[in-house]
């Protein structure tokens, strides 16, 4: 079964050619985030299909079309003034088939018709085919990039709001040792000042690759090793992998046979399978029942040795099973329903990170949020994992400009495969050291912005990292702009990954003159101190970097909770606050008269960016009334004014008149 869909790339015409062969259902969706999605590069248009098939695939080479760990069958459609949005909901074996061929004209002369071919316009067919189920399908009609992500998430759920340690950095490796290893790393970053939020342990933590119990050899005490973590207010992400193995001694092993809780092969047995603990079975995630089993083995009495700072790692979830075909399960093998893999193997892993998710929000009593990564996705994983990574690379020039990039992503973690090199921050000399600290800082400087992007993700489904098109639709420029992103509206990053480059050419969208990488007219939140952990700085202070536009204004906002519970959502437990600045006075307000968030934080530091002469004076006002003059410095070479050692509450209404 295929669907075949055509649209001119540049000319879009107002209506859709639809081919369509067999059962269908078809869905237009005119009006409530975008996800992870491949992107199409001209030069892979035509050829072979892009094949969604989630695989485990070691050292994926970028740009090529085969499957990856993860499937999401959304393709977005963009040209001067339209966004459209196509998703596809089948979790088989999906193909897609992208060409791109000029239209042909033809023209009428005196001597009759005559084939005068003239290049206009491109056109681009794309052609959806899965291997088996329903053509299900959901055409997006936008009309622009945020109401496309807004009608996609209607149907998929919106990004989850994370924990905030989630977004500090992670340390991980397969793997650290044992307790001692743990320990000595956890103070090497103290000692070296380079703040981090989350250690993470590989399989080798486990007794024999028996997920949910601890080696007790190498981590003889978890719970002690968890109490150092927490008197730094750090935390712990364990592995926990789908296959089980085979061992009737093997407590989870045991009961998830008993009650029939695993794949079946075609024959009606057991499906058996290779993996990290040798032969193993594999849980029907599919199965409602099998998902509840699992979130209660994350419960404190049943998980030995867990605490409420340890969060899970899903990996190999694809599902990955090493003797099988490509390094996975036959297509034949049974789940619940008498369903076959083939029908729903892209979604495998997505079941399994909702079954965790559940299992931590059980384990806090619906409390606390959880953190969940996985490898394997789909659409709607958003909802309840992360997913993705960062992997350091082990020479010295190049493991500080991951780190650089890193710092400017999402999901910042380090990551090394078994037997490589240790690559610590501070294992590479101090001239290394000193600049992986200073882009890790710069991360945890910004929290109060990546924070914010998440919750308007959250809220809104707008996404947190966007290409330059979605900033800047109408700058046909934008299109093709692939080494250089925007984090939400405000900040442009152009990483720089090459060796021994020195000088990169940054392309700046829109009437930015703003010789920085905040865009003009915009207000950044950031905190002014550091400290060992996300948790540290809970009550640190606030600065706020104001970037003038043309006109001489700019707009911001800042959200902030608890940063680890639900009281945000059912108890409205947050605050919103809104800052803009025009005819030379910031101002402090209100976004969300729902929110009921009390602060003690206050912002110390204003820095205004293209300020075109010196100030006279300024001043801050209360709420109430009051007025206090404000010291300042101000560069004319920069245009920064600067306002430092300030006491403006956070949450209060307040305005800073600069004249």
């Amino acid at each position: 079964m295929d669907l075949n869909i055509s649209m001119g790339s540049h000319n879009m015409q107002n209506h859709t050619n639809l081919k369509i062969l067999g059962k269908v259902k078809t869905r237009i969706f005119t009006g409530g985030s975008g996800f992870w999605t491949r992107k199409v590069r001209k030069e892979n248009i035509d050829g072979d299909a892009y094949r969604l098939y989630n695989l485990d695939v070691y050292g994926y080479k970028v740009h090529d079309k085969m499957g990856i760990y993860g499937s999401v069958p959304y393709l977005l459609a963009h040209k001067l003034g339209r966004t459209l949005g196509i998703f596809w909901l089948n979790a088989s074996e999906t193909l897609v088939e992208i060409s791109t061929e000029p239209a042909v004209k033809y023209t009428l002369t005196q001597m009759g018709p005559v084939a005068a071919k003239q290049k206009v316009e491109s056109r681009t067919d794309v052609r959806w085919m899965s291997e088996s189920g329903i053509i299900d399908v959901f055409l997006l009609t936008g009309p622009t990039p945020s109401d496309v992500f807004r009608q996609y998430s209607y149907l998929t759920g919106t990004q989850a709001m994370p924990p905030l340690f989630s977004l500090g950095y992670h340390q991980c490796r397969w793997n650290y040792e044992d307790e001692q290893d743990v320990k000595a790393v956890d103070a090497g970053f103290d000692e070296h000042d380079i703040p981090y939020d989350v250690m993470w342990l590989d399989i080798e933590h486990t007794e024999g690759k028996r997920y949910f119990t601890w080696d007790k050899k190498r981590f003889p005490n978890p719970k002690r090793m968890q109490e150092l973590l927490r008197s730094k207010k750090r935390k712990l992400v364990v592995i926990s992998d789908p296959h089980i193995k085979v061992d009737p001694n093997y407590s989870v092993y045991a009961k998830a046979k008993e009650q029939g809780f695993f794949v079946r092969n075609h024959d009606g047995g057991d499906f058996e399978g290779v993996c990290w603990p040798g032969l193993s079975s594999y849980l029907d995630f599919t199965n409602p029942k099998v998902r509840e089993w699992y979130s209660s083995l994350f419960a404190f009495s049943v998980y030995q040795g867990s605490t409420d700072i340890l969060h899970v790692w899903n990996d190999m979830n694809e599902p990955s099973v090493f003797r099988g075909p490509e390094l996975t399960m036959q297509k034949n093998a049974i789940h619940h329903g008498n369903w076959e893999h083939r029908e729903l193997h892209n979604i495998y892993g997505f079941y399994q990170q909702m079954a965790t998710a559940e299992g931590l929000i059980q384990r806090s009593k619906g409390k606390e949020r959880p953190f969940v990564l996985t490898r394997s996705f789909f659409a709607g994983s958003q909802k309840y994992a992360d997913i993705g990574g960062f992997i350091g690379n082990p020479e010295a020039e190049l493991l500080v400009r991951w780190y650089q990039a890193g710092a400017y992503q999402p999901f910042f973690r380090s990551h090394a495969t078994k037997n490589t090199r240790r690559r610590e921050p501070w294992l590479f000399g101090e001239k290394h050291t000193q600049l992986i600290r200073e882009a890790i800082r710069e991360r945890y400087a910004l929290l109060p912005y990546w924070y914010s992007l998440f919750y308007f993700a959250h809220v809104a489904s707008q996404p947190v990292m966007r290409p330059l098109w979605i900033e800047f639709p109408g700058e046909l420029e934008t299109f093709g702009v692939e080494d250089e992103y925007m984090l939400g509206s405000a900040l442009l990053v152009h990483p720089v990954t090459e060796p021994k480059a020195t000088v990169v050419d940054v392309f700046l969208p829109g009437s930015n003159e703003i010789p920085v990488f905040q865009r003009g007219g915009s207000v950044v939140p950031i905190k002014t101190t550091i400290g060992k952990s996300t948790g540290c700085m809970t009550d640190s202070p606030y600065g706020l970097r104001v970037a003038l536009s043309t006109k001489g204004s700019a707009v911001g906002e800042v959200y902030l909770d608890d940063g680890h519970s639900f009281q945000y959502l059912h108890q409205k437990q947050f605050m919103h606050r809104k800052f803009s600045f025009s005819s030379g006075v910031l101002i402090n307000s209100c976004a969300d008269e729902r929110g009921r968030y009390p602060s003690k934080c206050i912002v110390e530091q204003i820095f205004v960016l293209g300020l075109k002469k010196q100030p006279s004076s300024v001043t801050a006002h209360s709420s109430d009334g009051k007025a206090q003059p404000v010291a300042f410095t101000y560069c004319a070479k920069t245009s920064t004014l600067s306002l430092e050692k300030l006491s403006l509450n956070i949450g209060a209404d307040w305005k800073v008149h600069i004249q």
